[in-house]
């Protein structure tokens, strides 16, 4: 059950642009249920319970007061802003602008952080239950080096209108001005950015590379390349390319690649979405340096500096073109192989089918969205394929964030 409470000024005197009769800053009391993909919590509002409530800052089992803060005609979303009833996994939040009225980017800095890998591991498995159809599939969540503090090599802080840097808030705009962020690396932390004034600028982009200082630069504009460690060789990249922000990250993500394929001498390969090589050099360590792997980037940065980073691996051919282009038009199987690293939003029916036609031995999906990983995982299924090993890795400590690699190999 829940109870509803008068928001301060009362609903019915909205000079705030808010529709007459919205709960929007209303405060309700509820019961904190399940975790949810998004760094939310499931509560319902109502008597008898009824209408969804996605409930940040919470924890199940919680008891709280939160504040509604988005109406929506299916669900509701809401800040937890009093905990009546603790749960023993909450704990004081590293962080003084992790609250809900100042900087929205991590999500769990009030969840102890063995407790942050079993709230990921949770919302994997629903993901996978709800979308794939895998309802009794086992994930656990592994942690990286390093602790939970001081991991992100990257920070883009925004700047107001004052010129001054920091961090947005929770699905908004706002700026939040703050002295330093607690999960950025320690070189990045030592940077003078918050105590500088950035009139000219709407971003300060940062990086903490493996090699050299850190630089920074205004509205994402650097002046010189960075060079990154991984996979057992050194990457010169532009400051701003893409790079996983762990530092860990790389390796760890091209260990489980290597780890789930087992390539063998004599395969070819295919890296979809591979952007600056990682996989692709990954699977010439196992595979040989003459051997026939097939990088596709539609990134030209991305392009390039693969294209630059592994002249030294003859079997390798790198194709600018979207990865749906490639595959309607002149990537051909049959291929041994093939690594997948979507964006966000997965790879789509389209692509999974087109992968399954080439005939792989095995796939190897490299998820940053557990949602589009099992959509994916459905589509394969529904084509004769299986899950058949799955790693999952906190690379994003602090946030609802976990990363994914799953192999998928043909059923029989």
């Amino acid at each position: 059950m829940s109870t509803l409470h008068s928001a301060p000024g009362g609903a019915s005197t909205r000079s705030d642009g808010v529709p007459q009769g919205s709960l929007v800053f209303e405060r309700v009391t509820l019961t904190v249920g399940a975790v949810a993909h998004g760094g939310h919590c499931v509560a319902r509002i109502g008597d008898p319970p009824g209408r969804v409530v996605f409930v940040r800052h919470a924890l199940p089992g919680e008891r709280v007061i939160a504040e509604i803060t988005e109406e929506h005609p299916g669900y509701l979303r809401a800040d937890a802003i009093e905990v009546l009833e603790p749960s023993p996994e909450r704990v004081p939040a590293p962080c003084p602008y992790a609250r809900p009225d100042a900087c929205g980017g991590c999500d769990l800095q009030h969840v102890a952080p063995p407790a942050q890998l079993e709230w990921k591991a949770a919302v994997v498995r629903e993901q996978l239950a709800r979308l794939a159809g895998l309802p009794d599939f086992p994930v656990r969540v592994e942690p990286l080096p390093g602790g939970p503090l001081g991991w992100r090599t990257r920070v883009r802080y925004t700047v107001d209108a004052a010129g001054r840097p920091g961090l947005l808030k929770h699905r908004s705009h706002e700026v939040v001005p703050i002295d330093r962020c607690r999960i950025a690396h320690a070189a990045i932390q030592e940077l003078p950015v918050t105590a500088t004034a950035w009139p000219s600028a709407s971003t300060v982009d940062t990086v903490a590379p493996a090699v050299g200082p850190a630089l920074v630069g205004p509205d994402g504009i650097f002046d010189s390349t960075v060079v990154e460690r991984a996979a057992g060789r050194e990457w010169t990249l532009p400051a701003g390319a893409f790079w996983q922000v762990h530092p860990d990250a790389a390796d760890t993500l091209a260990g489980a690649v290597l780890d789930l394929l087992e390539p063998r001498p004599g395969e070819s390969a295919w890296d979809l979405y591979g952007g600056a090589g990682l996989f692709a050099a990954a699977l010439a360590t196992k595979l040989g340096p003459d051997a026939p792997i097939t990088l596709v980037e539609s990134a030209p940065a991305a392009v390039a500096a693969a294209r630059s980073n592994l002249t030294d691996l003859a079997g390798l051919r790198v194709v600018s073109a979207r990865v749906e282009a490639a595959l309607a038009g002149r990537l051909r199987g049959p291929v041994d192989l093939v690594v997948l690293d979507p964006p966000r939003t997965g790879a789509g029916a389209a692509v999974t089918r087109a992968v399954m036609a080439a005939g792989p031995r095995a796939v190897a999906y490299v998820a940053c969205d557990p949602a589009a990983f099992a959509r994916d995982v459905r589509t394969f299924r529904d084509g004769g394929w299986r899950l058949a090993a799955l790693r999952a890795y906190d690379l994003f400590p602090m946030t609802h964030h976990v990363e994914c690699v799953g192999l998928l190999v043909q059923e029989g």
